[in-house]
C-alpha cells in the first residue's frame, strides 16, 4: 500500500510540474480565423481583444511610453503575447499591430502601440484582471482590458493583489 502512494505521490507532482511549464511568455498560435488577435464580446466588459485561446488582452498604464516595463516577476502574473517570428494577424475592428522586442529577446505583438499581456488568472471568456493593480520593481502597474478600437475598459472597482516589489529586472 504504501509503494502505491509513493508512486501515486510522484506522478501526481510530474503531472503538476508538466503543466506549470515556463509561463513567462505565451506565443500566440493563430486563431481559428487566422489571426493573432480575435476580437470576443465580454459580458459586463463589450468587445475585448483576445488572444488565439480567447483569452481578454491587457495593457498596463505604467507601459504607455510604449516601452517594456513588466519582466521577471511580472510577468508570472501578465504574459506578453508573443510570435516567434513573422507579422501579426488582426480581426476586423482590432486596430494597427505591431510588434516590439523584449529585452530577453522576444517579440512582443501592440495593438494601436499597447503592449499586450494575458493574466494569468483568467480563463476564455473570462476577464479577472481588468482594473488590477499591482507593483513590481518599485513600479505601481494598473492594468485593463484592451477593447476594439483600441481604448481600455473602464476599471470600476479597481482590484489590489499581488504584490512583489522583491522582483527585479
Amino acid at each position: 500500500m504504501k509503494r502505491l502512494l509513493i508512486t501515486g505521490a510522484a506522478l501526481a507532482a510530474s503531472l503538476v510540474l508538466a503543466a506549470c511549464g515556463d509561463s513567462s511568455s505565451e506565443t500566440a498560435a493563430p486563431a481559428g480565423g487566422g489571426q493573432t488577435v480575435a476580437v470576443k464580446s465580454i459580458d459586463g466588459i463589450g468587445d475585448v481583444l483576445a488572444d488565439a485561446g480567447g483569452k481578454a488582452l491587457y495593457a498596463s498604464d505604467v507601459e504607455s511610453d510604449g516601452k517594456v516595463h513588466c519582466t521577471d516577476g511580472c510577468t508570472s502574473f501578465w504574459q506578453p503575447l508573443t510570435l516567434d517570428s513573422g507579422t501579426p494577424t488582426a480581426a476586423d475592428g482590432v486596430g494597427k499591430l505591431g510588434v516590439i522586442k523584449r529585452a530577453d529577446g522576444a517579440r512582443q505583438v501592440t495593438a494601436d502601440g499597447k503592449l499586450l499581456y494575458t493574466f494569468s488568472e483568467d480563463s476564455a471568456g473570462k476577464v479577472e484582471g481588468n482594473g488590477f493593480a499591482d507593483d513590481f520593481d518599485g513600479e505601481h502597474f494598473t492594468w485593463n482590458a484592451v477593447l476594439a478600437g483600441g481604448k481600455l475598459a473602464s476599471s470600476s472597482g479597481s482590484q489590489d493583489g499581488y504584490s512583489s516589489g522583491g522582483d527585479g529586472y
